[in-house]
């Protein structure tokens, strides 16, 4: 290296070790609200739930559904969470915000631009040459009212929320898939219980018509068996509906084309029971476990970052500029003679019609606006919460309730069917038997229905089907 390209270059690195310098020098302030987190006291959060429910924190929320122990609705819940759509679209968004994360960091750094040029000259009186030159642009505009800074924070908040959305959409797949398993098996149990009841009505229509032969009753019997058999095969198209649609939801959740899954869920199996009660912890629980929640004060983090970039563009902008460049006639002599400058300007908006003190009042109700969105996810999730409590006992009491009303409408059509066929009943009795003895079972299946879907929203409402220990996209819990 000559004594003009090592010159050259000390000269380059003590002016990047100036800007560096003067970088750390003139990023001392940043301007607007610095965010302070919300306490649960300033939420208003209470103690204790006012639903009674088993004391201690809930467990194993993050993988609830395996405490239905249904190997296919833990294998179809695990595919959802691993394919369904949403959550792939929830995915690209936490991908764009993290790009935007690194679109806000790189505003912090200068911007260096480089350029290259070749050419060759003539001249009719000299002979022909060429010529070569090499240089470099550089700009920076210096953060000195921590706009950049307060973009970062902002961008860094919504990376944050982005993930919590993510997760806010696993849960409520996990949930709604599970829902759909259990209307599933529901309508595939009515659907048999349906049948079986259509084949005992089938055999009172034929013991009415064997009477009525015999002269021992009207054509009246024969007559109300018939139409109590064809209002019973009525309900059979529609609950093989149902079953269809529930098949096809599946599969759409699952990722896959319609009635992709109907032979592999045609199989007729019992409805998947969880446990009776689970414990819901405390509302500061709730709070910290929910990810729509932890989603919502991200929003206000950076709803509150925003209003310090708004308000930087009210103070000047020092922006400082530099080049260096080298140019020659042979290629190998470009570190020869360098060449550069390095400038700085100071700008200040004189009027803009209020346009940026405008900008800041915008950011000012927006960031109102996320704290009322966050106090009212705070409030909701409680509610939830509350609910679910409520719903799952009731549910529980309404299955044991209607547990015993199915032995007993049992008891009385088993009667009522020995009486009419021995002649001591009328076949009025008998129908009427037998309609309580089908709404019992079917109201039972329904109530078994209900209150795993009541566990299962109990869970949704706790924050279950997400590890909320889990590592951020930025690394942090």
């Amino acid at each position: 290296m000559t004594a003009n390209q090592q010159t050259g270059r000390k000269m380059i690195e003590s002016r990047a070790g100036y800007i560096g310098a003067l970088m750390m020098l003139l990023t001392g302030c940043a301007v607007g609200p610095d965010y302070q987190p919300r306490t649960v006291d300033d939420l208003g959060v209470p103690a204790h739930y006012s639903a009674w429910g088993p004391e201690g924190k809930a467990k194993n929320l993050a993988n609830w559904w395996t405490q239905f122990d249904d190997p296919e609705l833990g294998s179809l819940v695990e595919r959802a969470l691993n394919a369904n759509l949403d959550i792939a679209q929830a995915v690209a968004r936490l991908r764009q915000a993290r790009a935007a994360l690194i679109q806000s960091r790189a505003d912090f750094l200068p911007s260096v631009e480089g350029s290259a040029g070749a050419g060759r000259n003539f001249d009719n009186k000299l002979p022909d040459h060429n010529s070569y030159s090499l240089g470099a642009d550089a700009q920076w505009t210096v953060d000195l009212f921590g706009g950049v800074r307060r973009s970062i924070q902002a961008s860094h908040a919504d990376l944050q929320a982005a993930g919590y959305d993510l997760a806010s959409v696993q849960t409520a797949v996990a949930a709604e898939t599970a829902n759909n398993y259990i209307a599933l098996r529901e309508a595939q149990a009515r659907l048999a219980i349906a049948r079986d009841v259509l084949g005992t009505q089938d055999e009172n229509l034929q013991i009415a018509r064997w009477r009525v032969r015999a002269g021992l009753v009207s054509s009246l019997d024969a007559e109300q068996a018939r139409t109590q058999r064809a209002q019973t095969a009525a309900t059979i198209p529609g609950l093989e509906t149902a079953v269809v649609a529930a098949q096809n939801r599946l599969a759409v959740l699952i990722g896959v084309a319609p009635g992709t899954l109907k032979q592999e869920l045609s199989g007729e199996q019992s409805i998947p029971a969880g446990p009776e009660q689970i414990a819901a912890g405390i509302p500061a629980d709730t709070l910290r476990q929910r990810p729509d929640v932890r989603g919502a004060e991200r929003a206000l983090a950076a709803a509150t970052a925003r209003i310090g970039v708004a308000e930087a563009q009210l103070f000047p902008a020092l922006t400082i500029t530099g080049n260096v460049g080298t140019s020659s006639l042979k290629l190998g002599n470009l570190g020869d003679v360098i060449t550069g400058g390095l400038f700085a300007g100071l700008s200040q908006i004189i009027f803009d019609g209020g346009r940026r003190l405008a900008a800041v009042r915008s950011q000012q109700a927006a960031a109102e606006g996320a704290l009322a969105a966050y106090r009212q996810t705070v409030l909701t999730a409680l509610e939830d919460v509350e609910n679910g409590l409520v719903g799952l006992e009731a549910a529980h009491d309404q299955r044991e309730a209607l547990t015993q009303a199915l032995e007993s409408a049992n008891n009385s059509a088993i009667l009522a069917r020995s009486q009419y066929r021995a002649g001591l009943t009328d076949f009025q009795t008998l129908l009427d038997a037998e309609r309580q003895l089908l709404s019992a079972r079917d109201g039972l299946a329904s109530s078994e229905a209900g209150e795993s879907s009541a566990l299962i929203q109990l869970y949704l409402a706790l924050g279950g089907g997400w590890n909320s220990e889990a590592r951020l996209p930025d690394g942090r819990r």
